[in-house]
């Protein structure tokens, strides 16, 4: 699922994106010196430095549940732009302008970076291009999980739940919510609600959500509100366990947790008709997440699951 860091500085600067950490006020400052050069800072400026017409104080907060995060620090006439990363994983974020006047990002935006997990990387410098003038832009941060260069190895995932019983509702390509390139190859097993759901495989939990509480097939009112589980595994692919009960997530965030291990509770949340549990692969194939196929064992077996997605067209007949 991807994330959008909405950084935004207004007024020549106003702070931040997304993140996994409580809001956080603050304050940054704007004034004018005694040679009528614009500068800013994070603490209010001496009285003797400070030209007649006083000092504005931006104020901006920190967005609560943010996973990745802007922040931007004062190096006179430039400005570097950090991507923070709070998750348990690596994620790849875009920077972009969403205004500029008087400023440029070097490198030039929109950059792109992957930061490694619980880490920050400095995505570009913002710097002012007249002194005089001074500079006045906006910053949008777009983030999504995992690294681009990650490469899926051929693995045996096993069933996620211990039923013997398998029956899919819908497969690969299915026409009602799997034509997407991150749900693609995702497969949704009918199970009832309260299920127990276990690890395919072993990882690290990098994501997870259990506060929904509703259904329905509105999807601007319920798409991207079920409570899922996002495990990252070794080789950069991650597990998407989504549509769970409300409360049902049995793990947190940063916990390693092994094959087979139970790991929360099956539901009906989100876009959704009925209970079932909706299951995915994914890699980050530069900044955009796309589901792969799999191959999953039951107890008996191989599991087969039919695609549904349309056949390729036919090759035109060749002229002899």
């Amino acid at each position: 699922m991807a994330m959008r860091t909405a950084a935004t500085i207004a007024l020549s600067l106003i702070l931040l994106c997304t993140g996994l950490a409580p809001a956080e006020a603050a304050r940054l400052y704007r004034w004018k010196d005694k040679q009528g050069y614009t500068q800013y800072g994070d603490r209010p400026p001496e009285a003797g430095d400070l030209a007649a017409d006083g000092v504005d104080v931006i104020r901006f907060r920190n967005p609560p549940s943010a996973l990745v995060r802007l922040r931007l620090e004062n190096k006179g006439l430039r400005y570097q732009a950090w991507a923070d990363n709070l998750m348990h994983g690596p994620v790849e974020v875009q920077l972009r302008f969403k205004r500029d006047r008087n400023v440029v990002g070097r490198p030039a935006l929109p950059a792109r970076a992957t930061v490694p997990a619980r880490s920050s990387v400095l995505v570009a410098d913002i710097v002012v291009t007249d002194p005089m003038r001074g500079g006045d832009f906006e910053l949008l941060l777009d983030a999504l999980p995992g690294d681009p260069a990650a490469h899926p190895q051929d693995y045996d995932y096993r069933l996620p739940f211990d039923y013997g019983r398998v029956r899919v509702d819908q497969g690969p390509g299915g026409s009602f919510s799997h034509s997407d390139a991150q749900n693609l190859h995702a497969i949704d097993f009918a199970v009832p609600e309260g299920t127990s759901i276990v690890a395919v495989r072993e990882g690290v939990v990098m994501q997870v959500e259990s506060d929904f509480d509703k259904a329905g097939l509105n999807r601007e009112k319920f798409g991207g509100r079920a409570n899922f589980i996002r495990i990252l595994h070794a080789d950069g692919t991650m597990a998407v366990y989504a549509h769970l009960k409300p409360e049902g997530v049995q793990v947190r965030v940063g916990q390693y947790v092994r094959k087979g291990q139970y790991i929360g509770l099956s539901g009906n949340t989100g876009f959704s008709t009925a209970p079932h549990l909706h299951f995915a692969i994914q890699v980050n194939r530069g900044m955009r997440l796309e589901s792969i196929p799999f191959r999953m064992f039951g107890p008996l077996g191989q599991l087969k699951f039919p695609s549904q997605e349309p056949p390729a067209p036919a090759a035109a007949p060749r002229a002899l």
